[in-house]
């Protein structure tokens, strides 16, 4: 079933609202995509005007700053220790934004939405 971005049949008050047209393609929306710890991968889809969005669908490495030296360093994902949107997403290691990430340099933060940018960045937390 197809996700639907146009407006609700409901008021804020609860009663019917009249629709003025029917439903249109461009209101369709997608499923969210999961990414999770595995061997890179990434999808990339066409959007409005012809453009296109990269979803990551699983990813091994992370793009992680220090914030001491302000250097980026592109290190190994170990796991997903926290995950604040859902805490079953730290059993099925699925990275999303707000994620805590244990990498070869430490704890890390993503920063980035790896099912909207396709990739991950993140930012070394200090201890």
């Amino acid at each position: 079933m197809a996700l639907w971005q146009g407006k609700s049949k409901r008021k804020p008050t609860g009663g019917r609202l009249v629709q003025n047209r029917k439903k249109r393609r461009y209101e369709i929306g997608r499923e969210p995509l999961l990414t999770n710890l595995g061997e890179e991968s990434l999808r990339k889809y066409r959007t409005m005007g012809g453009n296109s969005k990269v979803k990551m669908l699983s990813a091994a490495y992370a793009n992680v700053v220090d914030p001491k030296t302000n250097q980026v360093k592109r290190v190994k994902i170990v796991t997903v220790k926290v995950n604040p949107a859902n805490p079953n997403y730290v059993q099925r290691n699925i990275m999303n934004r707000g994620a805590t990430i244990q990498t070869d340099l430490g704890m890390a933060r993503v920063t980035s939405r790896p099912g909207q940018d396709g990739t991950v960045n993140a930012v070394l937390l200090t201890e």
